[in-house]
């Protein structure tokens, strides 16, 4: 597997398996530990893989696209459904798309930066 194939499976794991239903209520909110905890698996996990550096930009850029402020902006500006059961795909997905770009821009990034 590739390093972006390895660290994909790692932000799959940290969002849908290790994600209890605490997190995925409060984790919108960065007063709330529950942002911080989740946000913290993510650094963890792709620390582990991508070292320090990595994990740590990318456990940041996790909890700030999770504030669900990112996905909102792109729903206005694309004009996206957001509403019903099409718009709850939509914003999922979205969130997604975000995080695992995230992690190829890093992927992109870090080796010019020498990390």
């Amino acid at each position: 597997m590739t390093v972006f194939e390895k660290a994909l499976v790692l932000h799959l794991i940290g969002d849908w398996l290790l994600q209890n239903d605490w997190m995925a209520q409060n984790k919108a909110d960065l007063r709330h530990p529950a942002a911080w905890v989740h946000s913290g698996i993510h650094a963890g996990l792709l620390g582990y893989l991508l070292g320090w550096r990595g994990g740590l930009a990318l456990g940041l850029v996790h909890v700030l696209v999770d504030t669900r402020v990112p996905q909102a902006w792109w729903c206005r500006v694309f004009r996206q459904t957001r509403d019903g059961e099409i718009g709850l795909h939509v914003r999922i997905w979205g969130d997604q798309v975000i995080h695992i770009a995230t992690i190829a821009a890093w992927l992109v990034v870090a080796p010019r930066l020498g990390w």
